[in-house]
């Protein structure tokens, strides 16, 4: 790797770990001046393309596009992007190091020497998504999930030993350490980056991307990254640049402060609302005002966090003097913060309050002493709710969403009205409990769940749990045997500081033990729910919910058997847990009765701001940082015991269930396809609007009647030990029987069913999509997929996409799609499709039992043309054809370049078989 200095902008600063030479943007601005109004997230993209402006991946033009970046005029240009590093979770890092793995075989294939496949820059995964909570409400409860943990992802932590020995620039931290976003706040991240070529040593802006939306947490420690598909963040590895159009920023200015009883949580709803309102995807947010004074760094990272779920690729924060005190009490170096602060003001990077704001593209502005408690749901984090009107909001929801009656209040003698002992008629079931009878009905709570880096990273949220809990427990107060309660803290930190703080024997008083150091039921994890509570449930139609301080909420995605899902943040979370159910205005109705017999209200329990403060300054200390992460890649014993085998070449295992060598390469030569027509594609799916990544992609747990489940018992696999889709990434057999068979998916080619089904259009059968797929694929026959608006929202899940090749779907028709999706489409070979403004499947009363033919595509396809789909209805004396205009989603030439080689990672494999 060389960096030249073309424009001679290079300069030098003496810090505390010596000289460094940086590409001065200050210097730049002598001849772009432009460069002075830039948000600070342009001038870290604009960094980036001058220090390694190569006069043919970066290219002079790249330099000048962004620094002539105009807020109300941005020009359609693309960049290439080449971000610091890279950070993976186990879920989509197990594939992508599998593909890795595979790419080194394929090259082997080409004659080509196979070392060649190694990360060029360092990549950090962390393994968070596996543990899952079987165990709760015990003191034993983390060492047992631990175990079992262990004991299921054998195959798949042995794999990622080799991996963490065969590749260079590759590190592993191992399970029960903590969540991957919060590990890189945390420890991980530097603000700025040092790297030595040639004996010299450079300083630039730390920046990455990353195979997990949430990735965007550290845009809250002025750091720029976002999530991408495994799939692209297995090419920037290889050192390709990650392509996109140049972004608007939207600026979002924060006025005030908190005021008292509202958390960031709270904040971070009415943010998400405020910005899914406004329309963002596909745009950098970056927060400025005076507000900012008042915004701790964990608050700020909390709305980074939710980037994803208010649609934009970043929401950023510059760095300032919140983030060198953040850093210090995270136990940062002496040395690499003053590097920080030296380097980012000689750049222009370091946000100060007397320099004139940035232009931005648009504006929102907010005053947050206006912020309210909240909660969000129930199906989606958009969907704020303000604590007052919570109970109504769920009768609405029980009628509107859930298509079920609206329970009556029983009047108590005196003719008081009890509301939380609503008359639910048939919708009411008996369970007996450890001896004890109770019941269970609509909107009973029977899972409640401090989980997620969204809000465990935040100490000032969970120092609120833990004092609600003490409040609670002194008052004698209990939560209901009926709900599953967990604590998961993203990092080992937390039950330090919770100790320290002695709250966390309180929580433990209410059940809410610590099950393990990662994402559990924010991603699905959730675990089994007590089997009386299961038949209940599915018995009586009951509309269960659960309650968690997580950041996603979508259909299907907490628990199979859970149909409302509400975020809260953890205070909330324990206070609903006593509560027991949804059904309750917490403002005005008594969440329970004392020891004494005396109602107790929220207001009662409900920490002050002071209170919260004075338990954080006495324990959210340095040194519990510096002790939690002295040995982060070590400290675990059983993952330092597991034998993995060394080589160049992974040695595939035929039985494996967990790893297998995915089909991806097999046959490919040197030789780059030519586009061409796609001819009589049948719809496998016919969808409507939101589809997540959730719907398509496998996740949660195996059913034993489903594909999937099918086959691994054929393997001799016992149901108990099927695990999940996600902990099974690494194996395309699986992950392709699990593709577009969420429990919630309403394919509407089958009206009225829900799940993973389809039929076969030959016969009219009704058939998983699976089967379908594959009877497609004996009869060579390609398929489609038609979808509403924004298709592939939610989760960074490559497998999105993997499965929808494998299935053998070549293109997708929607209205639109979220970015990340996109992308990954195209990195595995799928065309996206986008039907004109105005126009959908009701638009053209399509019923996706045509055929669909693309003759006018070829190889000189254009980022963005307009390409004709032909649609013929074959239905005897009513068989016609018609033409529909489509945009073709491949937005720039390098795009194209990979959708002709059938993917970005064909398109890498072949330039190294070359060179």
């Amino acid at each position: 790797m060389k960096w030249t200095d073309e424009l001679n902008v290079k300069k030098s600063l003496d810090t505390k770990v010596g000289k460094v030479s940086y590409y001065s943007l200050e210097a730049l601005k002598e001849k772009y001046p432009n460069i002075a109004k830039l948000p600070y997230s342009i001038k870290v993209l604009l960094e980036a393309v001058l220090r390694q402006h190569d006069g043919y991946v970066i290219q002079k033009n790249d330099i000048e596009d962004l620094a002539n970046w105009q807020a109300k005029k941005i020009k359609d240009a693309e960049i290439p992007f080449k971000p610091a590093r890279v950070i993976m979770q186990d879920f989509t890092g197990v594939p992508g190091v599998v593909d890795l793995a595979a790419m080194r075989d394929g090259l082997n294939d080409l004659g080509a020497n196979p070392s060649k496949i190694n990360p060029v820059l360092p990549v950090d995964l962390v393994i968070d998504h596996s543990v899952q909570v079987d165990e709760f409400g015990s003191d034993h409860a983390v060492n047992k999930n631990a175990a079992k943990e262990f004991e299921r992802n054998k195959e798949r932590y042995e794999f990622l030993r080799w991996g963490s020995t065969a590749f260079s620039n590759f590190k592993v931290v191992p399970p029960a350490t903590g969540i991957v976003h919060q590990v890189n706040l945390e420890y991980i991240a530097k603000a700025v980056q040092t790297r030595e070529i040639n004996g010299e040593v450079f300083a630039y802006p730390d920046s990455l991307v990353g195979t997990d939306s949430h990735t965007t947490m550290i845009n809250g420690l002025g750091v720029v990254g976002w999530g991408v598909g495994g799939i692209e963040a297995e090419a920037v590895m290889l050192d390709q640049p990650v392509y996109m159009l140049t972004p608007e920023v939207v600026g979002f200015k924060l006025q005030g402060k908190l005021p008292e009883g509202a958390t960031a949580t709270d904040l971070v709803l009415t943010i998400t609302q405020m910005l899914r309102a406004q329309g963002v995807v596909g745009k950098f947010v970056e927060f400025y005002g005076p507000g900012l004074v008042n915004l701790p760094l964990a608050d700020r990272a909390t709305i980074a966090n939710m980037a994803p779920e208010y649609g934009a690729t970043m929401g950023f924060f510059p760095i300032d003097g919140e983030t060198l005190k953040y850093m210090t009490m995270t136990g940062r170096s002496e040395e690499l913060i003053d590097l920080v602060q030296k380097y980012t003001m000689a750049q222009g990077l370091y946000r100060l309050d007397d320099v004139e704001d940035p232009e931005y593209t648009s504006n929102l502005e907010l005053d947050m002493s206006a912020v309210v408690p909240s909660i969000a749901g129930p199906k989606r984090p958009q969907d704020r709710i303000e604590l007052t009107g919570a109970k109504k909001a769920f009768h609405t929801a029980l009628k509107e969403n859930f298509k079920e009656e609206v329970p009556t209040s029983i009047t108590l003698p005196g003719g008081q009205a009890d509301s939380r002992s609503p008359s639910y008629g048939a919708k009411e079931s008996k369970v007996q409990i450890n001896d004890i009878e109770t019941s269970i009905t609509h909107g009973s709570i029977v899972i409640a769940a401090i989980t997620s880096c969204t809000n465990t990273s935040n100490p000032s949220v969970l120092v609120a749990a833990g004092l609600l809990a003490k409040k609670a427990a002194e008052k004698g107060l209990a939560v209901p045997a009926y709900v599953k309660t967990s604590l998961a803290p993203g990092s080992t930190v937390v039950t330090k500081y919770l100790e320290a703080a002695g709250l966390l024997s309180y929580l433990e008083e209410l059940n809410f033990h610590v099950v393990g150091y990662g994402c559990t039921t924010c991603i699905g994890n959730s675990g089994p729910i007590r089997p009386e509570i299961s038949k209940a449930i599915n018995g009586s139609g009951l509309v269960a919910t659960s309650v968690l301080s997580g950041n996603r909420n979508f259909e299907g995605r907490i628990h199979s058997e859970v149909r409302a899902n509400y975020l809260a943040s953890p205070p909330l979370v324990v206070a609903y847990a006593l509560a027991g159910t949804m059904d309750i205005d917490l403002n005005n109705e008594p969440i329970a009765t004392d020891r004494d017999g005396n109602n107790v209200y929220l207001k009662d329990i409900w920490p002050s701001t002071g209170e919260v403060q004075e338990a954080m300054n006495k324990a959210v200390r340095r040194d519990l940082f510096s002790s939690g992460y002295s040995d982060v890649y070590t400290g675990n014993q059983t993952w330092n015991n597991i034998q993995s085998s060394g080589g160049d070449i992974y040695g595939w295992e035929d039985k494996s269930t967990y790893i297998r060598k995915p089909s991806f390469f097999d046959g490919i030569t040197l030789e780059v396809p030519k586009i061409q027509s796609i001819e009589g594609m049948k719809a496998l799916a016919v969808l409507g609007d939101s589809v997540t990544t959730d719907h398509i992609s496998p996740a949660g747990a195996i059913k034993a009647d489903s594909p999937a489940g099918k086959w691994l018992t054929e393997r001799g696999v016992e149901q108990k030990d099927f695990n999940t889709y996600g902990s099974r990434r690494g194996n395309h057999e699986i992950m392709i029987r699990g593709t577009f068979a969420n429990i919630r998916i309403r394919n509407q080619l089958v009206p009225g069913v829900e799940g993973g089904f389809t039929i076969d259009h030959e016969t009219g059968e009704q058939m998983a999509i699976y089967d379908a797929a594959a009877k497609y694929q004996e009869r060579n026959l390609p398929l489609i997929v038609l979808a509403g608006k924004e298709y592939g929202t939610g989760s960074s899940r490559d497998w999105a996409a993997k499965g929808t090749v494998l299935l053998g779907v070549k293109a997708v028709l929607a209205q639109s799609y979220e970015r990340i999706h996109r992308s990954n489409l195209i990195g595995m070979g799928v065309l996206p499709l986008q039907f004109k403004d105005g126009e959908s499947i009701e638009s053209h009363a399509l019923t996706g039992k045509e055929t669909f033919s693309l003759p006018g595509l070829d190889d000189n396809l254009k980022p963005k043309q307009e390409l004709e789909v032909k649609v013929t209805s074959d239905s005897g004396e009513d068989s016609s054809e018609k033409m529909i205009k489509a945009i073709v989603r491949i937005d720039t030439p390098v795009e194209v370049e990979y959708y002709r080689n059938g993917g970005i990672l064909h398109t890498v494999l072949r330039k190294l078989g070359k060179s």
